[in-house]
């Protein structure tokens, strides 16, 4: 039987690999290029320079305003009631549209008085990137070399990657490069552009590396050296042609407003329109869907460009930023400001440190000569890490959630949240209202990025709703979305020289228990460790691990020290249980009796096993109070390792090494996504699915358990027994498959545990079966035994 189930699993899997390979051969993924298809690089610069040359065509002079489309031109307009008055002309004359250009807060260096490294763009006046600082939070799935980010778009391709932006702190600063450079090879290889540069850095090389620059500069060559590290974490970034963050534009203007939801028909466009939707294909569908949901996260009031217009830097240092634009056609200032949080002198060595902020202003100022009905619209953070795709888990308030989804707070109450998946369905609540909003923004596994209000006086309401948006394109994977928020202000009367002022807070960073709490932040409740029952668990065994930590400096040792100390706890318990097996096994044959005896008669059955029972003082129940108590330290754990963010990317051995380097993820010993298909390496498509690593350590503590339990399981007292026995042994390798992806620290935890389990059971004497006429002795079980085996042995092959 065994031999035959072997072979099924081995069918089995090279039927399920096997296909997987014809199907990727037979419908290669839409992300490959074809064959006359151009590099991503030389695609976008053509297709930035067509989108420019038509913006040029159509675009007014500078200080033009756009002219307004009449009824007739916008489709399912209604007609004026009255001829529309003339807009007052403005006060200031109007500004030239100022160059692109990107400016950096705070430093990558964990010596500088700074959290974390801001990119803003003057393109929108954008927030484009959050690195921390900490080498504690790196990037723990890319582990190559970092330089910086140097390259925000790609004029001149295939001329060398061109610096744009250099980071104080990070390698490229630290070897000299400046805006305007343009990299030309990098140890010799030649650079075409900030792609090929990447995709280099990734492949050959590694942290603490040393790597020689060949940079043009003022159309001279010059050597530089650079000395890589670990890419620091982007809490927020951007991703592919997704917006950026904090993108703001004018929600209302007098009587022109913006939609607040996608355009859904009523039933009578529905009813019109079914039969026309019935002839389109599916993909047909999905593409208009797709081309709506653009236009509803890009809209923007007619003659107004605030997402894409560059606006003007008028102040900046080392910790804020001022960018300004002008409407003349609407007679509106606009001002964007970027302050960054600084870490004092005296609390540089405090890793707690509330610093991990920006503050951000947006103020509207009436210029013209009339009084004007204005409201704005804010998008929030998003590009949030995705780290930990394909065996992240985590539990929230709502239940199952995914890699980033939104969270929002009102009047300090139990934060809401919406998942990853319904926000790239749609399927979301109604909009919330502003009461009181404490926060509103993206939660992740570790991390989070949040926006607080900063208003003295709470009572007065900001803003009509807000809710989640998904940015960017639909990805298949649902639980991927790249989830933001979008604030609908509540529209103001502004008289000619009056402003509107609303400070915020964005906190960007770690889901740290003593930073979260701070009164600069007050987000204690993102932590979130599941019920009751089990977040007492969880917070108590973290408070004991971080213990353990700060004796050994390791918490790959301090994981096998909480194992022992609460095996040690259970030992009565555990030490009670195991002589209650062994009391079962000594009681085994007379057990097989009684059923012999009683087998057409249930309860004389029960009331004979009873009585046994009673005779030798055994209690069958007394197996399950151990169950009972590991089973919330087993999830406690497990909420332990999903939570506390000490314990992500915490290496076994060492940072260095890769396997076991990170005790929050599985162990990752050997990268086999070169040779298995695409359904298995993704680690998201189901039970198979088991990622692009090979991991040992979940198939050592299923092969222990199983040792475990084909040593200390009682023998089997009749056929049916023996088959329960075979049944259970092959559930092992079920789930060995469920935990196949599990946390590596979870897996220390069981294979401990199993150990001690052997070591335990070496204090009790073995077991001798009892039967009526005194104790069975050896030869006699081993008689029994090999009965049994017979007689299975002659079903089996009766079977045959």
């Amino acid at each position: 039987m065994e031999r035959r189930f072997v072979i099924f699993l081995i069918l089995s899997f090279a039927i399920l690999l096997g296909s997987s390979w014809l199907m990727e051969w037979l419908y290669p993924a839409r992300h490959r290029p074809a064959p006359d298809q151009k590099p991503v690089a030389v695609a976008k610069a053509d297709k930035e320079k067509a989108g420019k040359e038509k913006a040029e065509k159509g675009k007014p002079a500078a200080g033009e305003q756009k002219p307004a489309k009449t009824a007739a031109e916008k489709p399912n307009a209604e007609k004026p009631a009255a001829p529309a008055e003339k807009a007052p002309p403005a006060i200031r004359a109007p500004e030239p549209e100022a160059p692109q250009q990107w400016v950096t807060l705070g430093s990558a260096s964990d010596k500088a008085p700074y959290r974390m490294l801001v990119t803003l763009d003057s393109r929108g006046a954008a927030l484009a990137r959050i690195e921390l600082s900490s080498p504690r939070y790196c990037d723990v799935d890319d582990r190559s070399g970092y330089l910086g980010h140097l390259a925000m778009n790609v004029p001149g391709v295939g001329k060398g990657c061109p610096v744009q932006v250099v980071g104080p702190g990070t390698p490229a600063a630290e070897a000299k490069l400046k805006v305007g450079d343009v990299i030309q090879t990098v140890d010799g290889k030649a650079v075409w552009d900030d792609l090929s540069l990447r995709a280099l850095l990734k492949k050959d090389t590694k942290p603490g590396q040393t790597v020689h620059l060949t940079v043009l500069r003022a159309g001279k060559e010059l050597a530089l050296t650079a000395t890589l590290r670990r890419r620091p974490l982007e809490v927020v970034k951007p991703e592919d042609e997704d917006p950026l963050s904090l993108l703001a534009t004018l929600q209302q203007f007098d009587a022109e407003r913006l939609p607040t939801s996608e355009k859904k028909p009523d039933e009578k466009e529905a009813a019109k329109d079914k039969e026309k939707e019935a002839e389109k294909s599916e993909r047909e569908i999905a593409e208009e869907k797709e081309q709506l949901h653009k236009a509803f996260i890009a809209a923007e009031l007619d003659g107004v460009r605030l997402r894409t217009a560059n606006w003007k830097l008028v102040a900046s240092d080392e910790t804020h930023a001022q960018f300004r634009l002008l409407l003349s056609n609407k007679g509106l200032e606009i001002t964007k400001t970027y302050r960054l949080a600084k870490v004092p002198n005296d609390s540089l060595t405090d890793p707690n440190f509330p610093a991990y902020h920006l503050e951000f202003e947006i103020e509207i100022r009436n210029v013209g000569n009339k009084p004007h009905k204005v409201a704005y619209r804010l998008d929030g953070p998003n590009g949030l890490p995705t780290e930990g795709k394909w065996y992240a888990s985590r539990v929230t308030r709502s239940g199952g959630s995914g890699i980033r989804d939104f969270v929002a707070s009102c009047g300090g109450r139990t934060p809401v949240m919406v998942g990853a998946s319904y926000v790239a369905t749609g399927k979301i609540p109604q909009p919330w209202s502003d009461d009181e909003l404490t926060f509103v923004g993206v939660d992740a596994q570790y991390f989070s990025s949040v926006l607080m209000p900063e208003r003295a006086n709470p009572a007065p309401v900001w803003f009509e709703d807000f809710f989640p948006i998904r940015v960017g394109q639909f990805d298949p994977h649902a639980n991927l979305t790249n989830t933001s928020c979008r604030l609908i202000g509540k529209a103001q009367q502004l008289k000619p020289g009056e402003r509107l002022t609303n400070r915020f807070k964005l906190f960007a960073g770690p889901k740290k228990t003593s930073i979260l709490e701070n009164d600069q932040y007050r987000l204690g409740e993102l932590v979130y460790f599941g019920w009751p029952i089990f977040a007492v668990v969880a917070e108590f065994l973290t408070w004991i691990l971080h213990g353990f930590y700060a004796v050994v400096g390791n918490y790959g040792l301090a994981i096998i020290l909480l194992t022992l100390f609460v095996r040690g706890c259970m030992f009565p318990i555990s030490r009670k249980q195991a002589a209650g097996m062994k009391k079962m096994q000594e009681l085994q044959p007379e057990i097989k009796k009684i059923q012999e005896k009683h087998k057409s008669n249930a309860e004389a059955l029960r009331k004979a096993q009873q009585e046994l029972f009673q005779k030798h003082n055994y209690n069958p129940l007394s197996g399950c109070l151990p169950l009972f108590i590991q089973m919330p330290v087993f999830i406690g754990l497990w909420r332990t390792l999903s939570v506390a963010i000490e314990l992500r990317d915490a290496p076994l051995f060492s940072a260095s090494i890769r396997w076991c380097s990170n005790l929050a993820a599985p162990d990752m010993m050997y990268d086999w996504s070169w040779f298995m298909p695409a359904y298995v390496s993704s680690g998201m498509q189901g039970i198979f699915s088991l990622g692009p690593y090979f991991n040992l350590l979940p198939i050592i503590g299923v092969i222990l358990s199983t040792i475990q339990q084909r040593m200390f399981m009682p023998p089997p007292a009749d056929e049916q027994a023996a088959v329960q026995q075979k049944v259970m042994q092959y559930m092992m390798v079920f789930m060995g498959l469920l935990f196949y992806k599990f946390a590596s620290g979870l897996c220390i935890y069981f294979i401990v545990q199993s150990l001690w389990g052997f070591v335990e059971r070496k204090f009790l004497p073995k077991a001798v079966p009892v039967t009526a006429g005194g104790p069975e002795t050896r030869a006699q079980a081993k008689a029994r035994e090999k009965k049994l085996a017979e007689a299975l042995a002659k079903k089996n092959r009766g079977k045959k």
